[in-house]
């Protein structure tokens, strides 16, 4: 079985930065033992990617937070979890939205059979990465760490799991996160 490990935008800025949070501090030493006991596949990240002009862009209009700028220490992955990885190794999809097209492409072009998704936010990043993914590879498996993944409230979390699992996406250990 192809199997992928995706981490979604564990970024200083969301985690303990502009738009951090405590549910997002709370997972990071979760999401770092999924990575340290994932051995059977590949570990892909993303990265939540801004330029200076953040704010004249349509999603700056609407989250008027600067966040992730290219080359900020906001913008870079969490010491912590870069450090559970040799990071330079693995694939990094910067993406400019919330979903990367690049990433999808990618896992169907691999042939992946079975993806999980961790990381952040998972009312806005990490769904829109898992339905993406669904639609490139209809037939993979597509899992969601409940328990590494963090909304901005409580509320979006769990709607956003709700909205997974009605789209095939299988939640996993929805009562620890």
């Amino acid at each position: 079985m192809n199997k992928a490990l995706i981490v979604i935008d564990m970024q200083n800025d969301f985690i303990d930065g502009a738009l951090g949070s405590l549910q997002a501090q709370a997972i990071v030493p979760r999401v770092v033992e999924k990575i340290k006991a994932h051995r059977d596949g590949a570990i892909l990240f993303t990265r939540d990617t801004h330029q200076p002009n953040y704010l004249q862009t349509q999603e700056g209009k609407n989250l008027p937070v600067p966040h992730c700028i290219e080359g900020t220490a906001g913008w870079q992955i969490a010491e912590a979890v870069a450090a559970a990885v040799d990071l330079p190794s693995c694939p990094i999809f910067n993406k400019g939205s919330f979903g990367s097209l690049e990433l999808a492409q990618y896992l169907r072009q691999k042939k992946f059979d079975e993806i999980e998704l961790v990381g952040l936010v998972s009312s806005i990043c990490v769904i829109s990465n898992a339905l993406l993914i669904k639609a490139h590879l209809p037939e993979a498996t597509i899992i969601v760490d409940a328990a590494c993944t963090a909304g901005v409230t409580d509320e979006d979390q769990r709607a956003s799991l709700c909205v997974m699992k009605m789209c095939h996406v299988r939640v996993v250990n929805e009562q620890a996160s």
